[in-house]
Parts: structure tokens; C-alpha cells; sequence
């Protein structure tokens, strides 16, 4: 467990020099005192304001080490003589905001240094802010060879000024991006970063804020109270990074695919702030000259109706910050529009989707322009006018921000078209799993449980990382409601808005609370294939009130409701059902599973077994009533419907709910036939799940067996989606169209884990992977290879394509006690295990630290 008490800044680098992996990684509680938080000498801050801070520093000598910790309320952008140190921090709660660690000892050298840091803050909600007041917090030591040491800490030493070419106050992009940037070049102090500058009026000594060093600027009494008045001191804390910092690469455009004029009919702000209808004509012209590769001369602009487009797509979707270089005269606008799927035969506008352009207004002769917060495209277009001269336009392309993976993903199918699918899965985990675990960065940016959770599988099989999945248990937990349930997208805006705007009526969506159950799987699935007992500290007292709390709420038939919650919601899905009260039966059948097959088992890890006794109890009794409503005799199934079946006429059934029974055995007598049936032939009276929950279908199918069927949908619904096909990327629904606001890149990742977890087979069945099952169901696959990342070592996997079936190869790590599942006809030259498996499959032991080969044939559906 990591001290309660803050750490002082020594005895965070001592932690962060450590070689103890479990210790460098932990949320340890910071204290970055001497530093001071400061801000810009102010009574109030507009939202989207940007400060910058500098430090001169003169050195006699270049340090031999210069290491520390820097944060901000909202972001920062951290450079040393001009040079791009880092950005940061990553989303978090504001009651406990992120300390990055900090290296600047390849920037500083002997002689004058400028450190600078460009903070903005957003004020406005944002997918990845939630509430705030503004700070910024730094504190570096540096050593020499000598012996000496010496700090650099935020302080009165420090100037700073308001960036007015950002205008302070403007206006938010949409509901869940704060910054709408408008950058204006004439306007910014250039070189303000850098030992040469000299310093204006406009400069002034920084504010020290009324906050502690130990906590947030949430704490301070600095009064800007928009998003929260303050938080109470022993509420808040500054958290160690838990995660690496995030790799950044240059990737230019692959090529201009369009360009032409806009002919304005109105003033050009008419469309980009309110979207008047008919502000506009655009027509296509190959107006772009190719000077050099990667270089393009524009004409100029006729008087301020007239503006000329260039249109750019990257091979896949990616996310960054978008930039580019621009040759123009003084006045010259640029808008940058990004748009995640295109059609160039379509539109030749990009601006539709979620108001996605930035602006950058040119000083005279060469501007390079960055995005300050970053973006999810595959196309680029830069919309120029106000130029009176031809421009020339180069370096176009994205800054891409990835995760640092400990292991390259290792999984190849000799299928092109499910390579092609696992090849988009990877690619949409790079974009939607960074800092947070989100559902789209595109639209929202928002850490979801649920359905945005079950891409935590895929991120510690094939990449075998747990950091990432620690930290998202951690910062989804501290968005628990006093009332006890869990705003289920944390941390973020949007559910706080939601709070708001439920209590008058004004929006369906409120905190769902099947994703806060689905939370306990997270944490459950988590602890199962990691061990690590210690992700869990701080989110099991909050599962144990989310437990209550839905206790708390069944009704006199001892069934959760979901209609009528009040502030909550419950969404399930929003594809399978037709109506709000269908979904009761999959939410009790998912709730009673948690409690006795996620939060009981973790209880009862915990040594809590009188809790985990308790919990087994309530999941029973809630099936028990589950099942007195909604099981059929008749047709041997759960039916959505079913109470109201006299008033509707016509059964509905859902592929969620009848996987949920087939997963934790809750069919009466082990009735599983006709659920099964159903989820092979998907009958007109069943709903599907949307991309992100089809999993569940897919789960089920493999667990009695029919994983075949899975794969024939990964080969015709998922391999041929057209973000698979165009951007490399999961798409949100199942029907997506270019240039609207569908989702391109959506965490969807089920084709990636269910290779792993259902068409290898490999699943932990003991805490850290100390036991795990190998059932391959491989159909008609051909050449199959993978890589399962475990805490062990990479367990590796390998078939073979024969004539009557597979060669199959496992290379089990040392100390994972692991067995092999079979349906009778195989005989593997193993040892066989008694008794035989409950779903009647035999056992053999496979041996660790060794490969494993043996035949399986080709078994039928």
C-alpha cells in the first residue's frame, strides 16, 4: 500500500529511481513544498485562458542530473529554451490531480536557461476535465558531479503574463471540449521561451495561490467557483503518475487528396460559430501546386468572401495534435478542420462533425502552428482566406500521442481479412487507450466502465500492460456519488452536467448504473489475471456502497428497477431493446451475477467472507426473483418482455440477456438449449447489441462451444465494417456514414480479447495467473498465432492448419499451473485430469516452462 501521508519530492525520486516496479508505479500521495502554486496575478480566470509562466536560470555548469515533478490545472505545455519538454497532466479527478515526473537534464546547459510553461485552463467542461480552479506547481532539483544540489521551485521568481493571442473567454467547441482554439501569431510574445527575450510590461511577477503544496488548486481558495466553490483539504491530494509518459511521433500526411475555393455568402463567422445554413458554396479546383514533395503552393484569396481549400488524409486514423507550416502574409487565416471519415467523392466541406476546426491567424512570412489539445482524424483540411499573396503550405501532419506499451501486440491470422480486423482492433486500442481508457477520442474522450471497460481485457492479454488498467480502477472509483452509485463516465464532464440537468427533466442520460456493475468485473477480471490485491484498495470500499446503495433500491418483488431511478439511469445497451422496461431483466440477471462472481469473490479474497457470504445471498435472491418474472417455461429461456407479453402480443428477446444466463449458469436446471439456439440463429424477436457489448453474444457462444459462430461474424459483419476497411480502426455502430458525426474509432476492440480469451481459449482461473484453462475452439481458422502477455511471461500459442484439424503449440510460462479443456475425440499426450470439466470437456495438464505440442482435430458446431 502506498503512504497515506504525502511524500516530499526526495522521497519521490527515491521511489522513482527505484527498481521495485511495484512501488515506481503506485499513486503514492505528493508534497511538492517549497514549491508554491501560482497563477497569473488575477481575481477571476475567463474560461480557455492561457498563461505563461518563465524562469531564468543561470548555470555555471551544465547539472548532472535535473529531475522533479511539474502539474496544472488544466493542462501544460512544458519547454526549456524554446525546446518541447512534455504536455500533461493526464485527465483526473480534481480532488486528485496528477504529478508528472519531469527530466530536464538533456534541455539545461552551462549559461542562461529559460524554463517555460504555457498553461491552459479550460473552465468550461470537457471530456477529459471535469471541474477545476487554476495552478500550476513545479519543483526540479539539480545535482552536479561536485556534490551540489539545487532547486527550481514555483514561486514569486517566476513571470508570468496572459498569451492574448489565445483570447481569454472563448467560447467552448461543443458539450464535451472545452477549447475551441483561435490563435492569433500577430498577438504572441515568440521567443518568450528562450534566454533572448526580453521582457515587456505585460510580464509580472506570478501570484502565489492559497493552496497547499500537498493538494490541488481544487483546495485553494482562489475564486473562480464556475465549476466548484472548493474542494475540502482532506478530500484532496496530488497523486503520483502511475503510468509512463506517452511516446510522441511525427507522421505526416500520406497525400492531398482535394483542394479548391470557398465562396462565401455571408460573413465566414456566421457558419463557424453558429452553422447558418447557406453561408457557403465550395467548389472543387486542383488549385494546389506541388512545388516539392510535401510542399504546396495555394493562390491567394479574393478580398474576405473568398477562401481556398486543401484537403489531406493520413493512411489510417490516428490521434495528436495536428500542425502544419504556413508562408503567408500578416492577417492570414487558417482554419483547421478535422473529420475521422471522409468521402471524396462526397462533400468537399469537412467542417461536420462536432465543430472539430481550430483557427490560426498568421503574423508575416513562415508560422508553424500546433494544436494545443489533441485530436482523433484520418483527414485534415486547412481552409485558407485573407491572404493576399499565394501561401505555401508544408509540414503538414500530427504530432501522434500513443501509450508506451511494455510488449508489441503479437497476434497473426493467415486470413487477410481477420488479420485485417485484429490489425483495426490494435490500431483502435493505440487511439482510445492512453492516459485514460475512453470510448471515442473523436467525440467525447471519456473513461467509461461497462462497455468502454472490456477493452482492459485486450490491454493486458495483448500488450500485457496493468498499469494502465490500475489507474483506471483508481480514477473511475473517485467519481462515486455520495449517494453511492457511480457516475459511470469519471473523470469527465459530462455526468456532473447530467446531475444537473436530471433534475429537471431536461435529459435521459443520468449516471448508469449497470456500468457502475459493471465496474466489479473490472476490478474482479483485473485482480484475476494480474494478483495485484493492492489496484484494489481504494476501489473496494466504493464497490461495497455501490452494492448497498442497489440494495438499497429493489422493489417489492426484490427486482432493481430501472425506470423511475430518479437521478440514475439504466442504459444496458441501446440496440437490443425497444423499450426501457425490457431491459430489467438483463440488469437484475448482470447484478446478480456481480454480486456473486465479481464482488463476492473479491470480498472473499480479501478475507471479508462474512461480506462475501452476504453478497452470495443477495445475487441469489435476486435471480431467485429474476427468474419468478421473466424465465418461460414454455420456451426455456429468459423473455424481455415477458410480464407485459399480453399487452405487447409479440416476445422480445436479447442477445444480453440471454448470454448473461448462459455465462453464470442462472437458466433454471441448466436449461441453457434454447438460449443457445437463439444466439446462433438471432430470431427477428431478439435484439443485438451494438459493437462495444457484442462481446457478451460472443462470450456465450464459446462457452457451450459454438466460438465458430463468432468467427463467421468476425469474417462477415466485422472484417468488411468500413472503418476496418478505410480508417484501420472499430467503428461505434454498426452502420457508419463519412463525413457526419459517426464514430470511426471506438473502442469495440471484442474481435482482439475473444481471439484470446474464447478462440485460443486462454483464461486465468487463479489470481496472477498462478492457474489458468487453454480451451482452443479454432473451427475453420487457419495458421493462428498469439502472444497472451501474463504477469508470468508470454504464454505463447501457435496452431497449425492440417488436414483434419490443427497442430497446436503452447509455450506456458514457468509457475502458471495450466490445463488444457478438449470435447472427447482428442487425445493429446498429456496427462489427463479427473474429474472432467462441468461442461463435459476433459482435462489434461500442461506443462509450464516447456512447449506443449499436440493434435486437435476439427470439431463441427
Amino acid at each position: 500500500m502506498w503512504a497515506d501521508s504525502p511524500l516530499s519530492v526526495e522521497e519521490l525520486q527515491s521511489i522513482e529511481a527505484s527498481l521495485d516496479v511495484s512501488e515506481r508505479w503506485r499513486p503514492h500521495r505528493a508534497d511538492l513544498s517549497p514549491a508554491q502554486w501560482i497563477w497569473l496575478p488575477s481575481q477571476r480566470t475567463l474560461p480557455n485562458t492561457f498563461v505563461l509562466f518563465r524562469r531564468e536560470v543561470k548555470l555555471d555548469r551544465a547539472p548532472l542530473k535535473a529531475t522533479g515533478f511539474i502539474t496544472a490545472d488544466s493542462r501544460y505545455r512544458l519547454t526549456v529554451n524554446g525546446r518541447r519538454v512534455q504536455w500533461g497532466p493526464a485527465p483526473c479527478d480534481p480532488r486528485n490531480l496528477d504529478v508528472d515526473p519531469v527530466d530536464l537534464t538533456p534541455f539545461l546547459s552551462a549559461g542562461n536557461n529559460v524554463i517555460g510553461v504555457e498553461v491552459l485552463f479550460y473552465g468550461h467542461g470537457d471530456g477529459t476535465w471535469a471541474a477545476g480552479k487554476p495552478g500550476m506547481i513545479f519543483h526540479v532539483c539539480l545535482e552536479y558531479e561536485d556534490g551540489r544540489r539545487q532547486r527550481i521551485v514555483s514561486d514569486q521568481s517566476w513571470q508570468a503574463t496572459v498569451d492574448r493571442a489565445h483570447r481569454p473567454g472563448q467560447y467552448k467547441r461543443w458539450f464535451l471540449r472545452s477549447l475551441q482554439e483561435e490563435f492569433d501569431a500577430r498577438l504572441h510574445p515568440f521567443g518568450w521561451d528562450t534566454p533572448d527575450f526580453t521582457a515587456d510590461e505585460s510580464w509580472t511577477t506570478a501570484m502565489p495561490l492559497d493552496c497547499p503544496s500537498d493538494k490541488p488548486p481544487a483546495c485553494g481558495r482562489y475564486f473562480n467557483v464556475d465549476s466548484l466553490e472548493r474542494v475540502r483539504p482532506d478530500r484532496g491530494a496530488l497523486r503520483l503518475r502511475e503510468i509512463p509518459p506517452l511516446c510522441e511521433s511525427e507522421i505526416l500526411v500520406r497525400r492531398l487528396t482535394d483542394a479548391g475555393r470557398i465562396e462565401w455568402l455571408r460573413d465566414p463567422d456566421d457558419w463557424f460559430e453558429f452553422r447558418i445554413p447557406n453561408s457557403f458554396h465550395a467548389r472543387r479546383e486542383p488549385l494546389a501546386d506541388e512545388k516539392s514533395e510535401g510542399v504546396w503552393q495555394l493562390p491567394a484569396t479574393d478580398g474576405q468572401r473568398e477562401g481556398v481549400f486543401a484537403t489531406f488524409e493520413f493512411s489510417e486514423q490516428i490521434v495528436g495534435w495536428p500542425g502544419f507550416t504556413i508562408d503567408a502574409p500578416a492577417g492570414t487565416i487558417v482554419e483547421l478542420i478535422c473529420q475521422e471519415a471522409h468521402d471524396p467523392a462526397g462533400p468537399a466541406w469537412l467542417d461536420n462533425q462536432f465543430f472539430n476546426w481550430s483557427r490560426y491567424i498568421c503574423r508575416e512570412g513562415v508560422n508553424r502552428f500546433e494544436a494545443f489539445d489533441f485530436e482523433s482524424l484520418r483527414w485534415m483540411q486547412l481552409h485558407v482566406r485573407n491572404a493576399g499573396r499565394p501561401v505555401t503550405l508544408s509540414k503538414v501532419g500530427v504530432r501522434r500521442r500513443a501509450f508506451d506499451w511494455p510488449h508489441p501486440p503479437h497476434i497473426r491470422s493467415d486470413e487477410p481479412a481477420l488479420q485485417r480486423l485484429l490489425d483495426a482492433s490494435i490500431n483502435t486500442l493505440y487511439n482510445s487507450a492512453q492516459e485514460t481508457c475512453v470510448d471515442g477520442m473523436a467525440r467525447e474522450r471519456q473513461q467509461y466502465s461497462g462497455d468502454g471497460g472490456h477493452q482492459l481485457l485486450a490491454v493486458r492479454s495483448a500488450f500485457g500492460e496493468t498499469r494502465l488498467a490500475h489507474r483506471f480502477l483508481r480514477t473511475f472509483s473517485e467519481g462515486q456519488t455520495p449517494d453511492g452509485f457511480f457516475l459511470d463516465c469519471w473523470p469527465a464532464y459530462d455526468r456532473l452536467a447530467r446531475i444537473m440537468q436530471r433534475q429537471i427533466d431536461g435529459s435521459v442520460w443520468g449516471p448508469l448504473l449497470d456500468h457502475g456493475v459493471g465496474f466489479n468485473f473490472d476490478c474482479w477480471n483485473h485482480y484475476l489475471e494480474t494478483g495485484d490485491m493492492v489496484a484494489l484498495d481504494e476501489p473496494y470500499p466504493r464497490l461495497l456502497r455501490f452494492a448497498d446503495y442497489l440494495h438499497s433500491i429493489r422493489d417489492g418483488a426484490g427486482l432493481l428497477p430501472v425506470e423511475g431511478l430518479g437521478v440514475p439511469a439504466v442504459w444496458i445497451d441501446h440496440s437490443a431493446y425497444r423499450q426501457q422496461r425490457h431491459k430489467q431483466c438483463a440488469f437484475n440477471l448482470y447484478t446478480a451475477a456481480m454480486l456473486e462472481h465479481a464482488l463476492a469473490p473479491i470480498a472473499r479474497s480479501r478475507g471479508d467472507q462474512q461480506r462475501a457470504e452476504e453478497y452470495v445471498r443477495r445475487g441469489q435472491d435476486i435471480l431467485a426473483a429474476t427468474v419468478r418474472r421473466f424465465w418461460s417455461t414454455e420456451r426455456g429461456l429468459f423473455v424481455d418482455n415477458l410480464p407485459w407479453l399480453a399487452e405487447e402480443k409479440k416476445p422480445r428477446l436479447s442477445d444480453r440477456t440471454l448470454a448473461t444466463a448462459i455465462l453464470f449458469d442462472q437458466c433454471p436446471e441448466n436449461n441453457s438449449t434454447a438460449s443457445l439456439q437463439a444466439l446462433i440463429e438471432c430470431p427477428a424477436e431478439m435484439g443485438l447489441s451494438y459493437p462495444c457489448n457484442a462481446c457478451w453474444r460472443y462470450w456465450a457462444l464459446a462457452r457451450l462451444g459454438r466460438a465458430d459462430v463468432a468467427v463467421q461474424d468476425f469474417r462477415r459483419r466485422w472484417a468488411t465494417m468500413q472503418s476496418v476497411v478505410l480508417n484501420n480502426t472499430l467503428q461505434e455502430t454498426w452502420e457508419v456514414t463519412p463525413d457526419s458525426c459517426s464514430q470511426w474509432s471506438h473502442c469495440a476492440v471484442a474481435p482482439l480479447f475473444v481471439f484470446y480469451s474464447d478462440i485460443a481459449g486462454v483464461r486465468a482461473t487463479s489470481p496472477g495467473f498462478a492457474a489458468c484453462q487453454i480451451r482452443p475452439q479454432l473451427g475453420d481458422l487457419g495458421n493462428l498465432e498469439l502472444t497472451y502477455h501474463t504477469v508470468r511471461g508470454p504464454l505463447r500459442f501457435t496452431a497449425k492448419r492440417q488436414t483434419h484439424g490443427h497442430e497446436i503449440t503452447i509455450d506456458i510460462p514457468a509457475g502458471c499451473n495450466a490445463e488444457l479443456l478438449l470435447p472427447d475425440g482428442d487425445e493429446p499426450p498429456l496427462r489427463r485430469l479427473l474429474p472432467d470439466h462441468s461442461l463435459k470437456l476433459n482435462r489434461y495438464q500442461l506443462q509450464s516452462g516447456k512447449k506443449n505440442v499436440f493434435q486437435m482435430r476439427k470439431h463441427e458446431g
